[in-house]
């Protein structure tokens, strides 16, 4: 078990983070999300031992996790860390890069290990292509097969596919957490992404103001989010008094509602009029203004600037968005 017991850190005077307190199981997914500096990256470099904790202490099982001022190399050799520098061997090929911590002493295991790694990144044409010669997503991907190749029990990912295009992100995802998933390697993702953890991460742990404001599994935070800045880190949401858009309703509570629950009416609900259409691809994210507030929902054509419209949610989200508030 991966434990985090009452972890507080400070850069100089400044605070990032707060009695952190956090419990990880053997071959669990654990993603850690938040807005840009509310602590996720050096949260991943307590876990490993790059930062000197002021306050608290990391386990994993019985072995205390040391920081700078106790290893003279910074780092664990069970656990590896992988940030957004790939720390790569420019000058050599791709794998070389991969097979370099894998045993010499087993060729034919080393060559059949190196070619499941560059095939699950999906750079098996670039073997021989040296690490200079890539992009910054190529070397992204072959950072996250270099460090496979170490075997580590707990691996610690910052943002690991933010230089990677899109059209091979999901595959990549697919490839990746499932081989940890199977492996029972530990992990531990800071992301800024909805998609890199709402199918694959086993939990969240939201961060906000220097504290974990929630952990629960993906699907309970996204179907409950207790807030709009929980909700707003998987898409466009809103706050919307209750008795607007069901009239019959004694009470002015507002309730979180996605922009893809609304359903646009032209008869009752809440008045909207329209400001921008943004195309989407299979919809289209429509703005409108509410009592100068911004509504966002989704529609299946683009609607005229100014227009009125009105917008209902189901009865059977608003039940469940009250029984969260």
């Amino acid at each position: 078990m991966l434990q985090v017991d009452h972890v507080s850190f400070a850069y100089d005077e400044r605070s990032v983070l707060e009695d952190i307190n956090l419990k990880i199981n053997v071959g669990e997914h654990v993603s850690i999300i938040g807005e840009s500096g509310c602590g996720k990256s050096t949260l991943l470099k307590i876990i490993y031992g790059l930062l000197q904790i002021q306050t608290g202490e990391v386990y994993w099982n019985d072995t205390q996790v040391l920081g700078p001022l106790y290893n003279l190399v910074p780092g664990e050799p069970y656990m590896k860390y992988l940030s957004q520098d790939f720390d790569l061997m420019p000058f050599t090929t791709v794998h070389e890069n991969v097979s370099q911590y894998l045993s010499v002493l087993e060729p034919e295991l080393l060559k059949q290990r190196t070619e499941e790694l560059l095939e699950m990144i999906e750079m098996t044409a670039f073997a021989k292509t040296k690490v200079r010669n890539l992009s910054g997503g190529q070397q992204q991907r072959v950072a996250l097969a270099r460090v496979l190749a170490q075997e580590p029990k707990v691996l610690l990912l910052d943002e690991p596919f933010s230089h990677i295009d899109n059209f091979r992100k999901n595959s990549l995802r697919r490839n990746l957490f499932g081989y940890l998933k199977k492996q029972k390697i530990t992990v531990v993702t800071a992301t800024h992404d909805h998609n890199d953890m709402l199918p694959f991460a086993d939990r969240v742990v939201v961060l906000r103001d220097k504290k974990i404001i929630a952990k629960y599994t993906p699907k309970n935070l996204y179907q409950h989010p207790k807030d709009i800045y929980i909700a707003s880190l998987f898409g466009e949401a809103n706050r919307i008094p209750i008795n607007i858009i069901k009239t019959y309703a004694d009470t002015k509570r507002r309730i979180i509602v996605y922009a893809h629950e609304f359903k646009v009416s032209e008869q009752s609900g809440l008045e909207v009029f329209v400001s921008q259409s943004y195309y989407k691809g299979g919809h289209y994210l429509i703005e409108g203004i509410y009592e100068e507030q911004k509504i966002y929902f989704h529609h299946y054509a683009p609607i005229e600037e100014e227009k009125k419209v009105f917008l209902n949610v189901s009865i059977e989200t608003i039940n469940q968005r009250m029984a969260d508030s």
